[in-house]
């Protein structure tokens, strides 16, 4: 949907590999059908440990339903301390002034957007929305809002960033890969 908040260069150009946590997020935003009509899915994911650290789901689209209180989860998931950026595409959710004053907030946190109409600059984010429509999603008829709330909190929570087993981390679950980043940076 069009809109005239101001947009930001895409910094994170396509660097989908990170080895520090905490320094490349990408967010996007799915729907959710159901009988009840629409429910709306907001992600953070890290790129270092590519772990849902931040989602919401809500019934509008509306920045305070969606990536407000998913950037309020991922901080509370993760510490931000050394500059991180955080990638999106140009969803007025993100460009709007409320979001972009709650990022302004961080001084570490460093916006970035997607080029004009390139799903590929938020590839991972796309990769994992086509995991969780396959193996979860397309798997149920959700009779209404509360039940596939509650289906998409257990896949991301208990299955996704617990035991699915993810082919860019070597074939470990994304909490495997955390504890192995953080295991190495306790090393150094």
């Amino acid at each position: 949907m069009p809109h005239k908040y101001p947009v930001v260069e895409n910094k994170l150009n396509r660097q989908f590999k990170v080895d520090k946590i905490a320094t490349a997020w990408v967010s996007d935003i799915t729907y959710i059908k159901t009988t009840q009509g629409w429910l709306y899915l907001t992600i953070i994911l890290d790129l270092a440990d590519r772990k849902i650290i931040g989602w919401a789901m809500s019934s509008t689209m509306k920045a305070t339903d969606s990536v407000v209180p998913a950037w309020k989860m991922a901080q509370k998931n993760r510490s931000i301390t050394s500059d991180l950026i955080f990638h999106s595409d140009r969803g007025i959710q993100y460009a709007c002034n409320e979001f972009k004053n709650l990022l302004d907030k961080n001084p570490l946190a460093i916006r970035s957007m997607s080029r004009k109409g390139n799903c590929w600059d938020k590839a991972v984010a796309e990769s994992f929305f086509k995991t969780l429509k396959a193996e979860c999603v397309y798997q149920n008829k959700f009779i209404n809002k509360q039940q596939a709330a509650v289906i998409v909190f257990e896949y991301i929570e208990i299955w996704y960033d617990r035991k699915r087993l993810h082919s860019a981390l070597g074939y470990v679950s994304p909490k495997e890969f955390e504890d192995l980043l953080n295991k190495q940076k306790l090393a150094a």
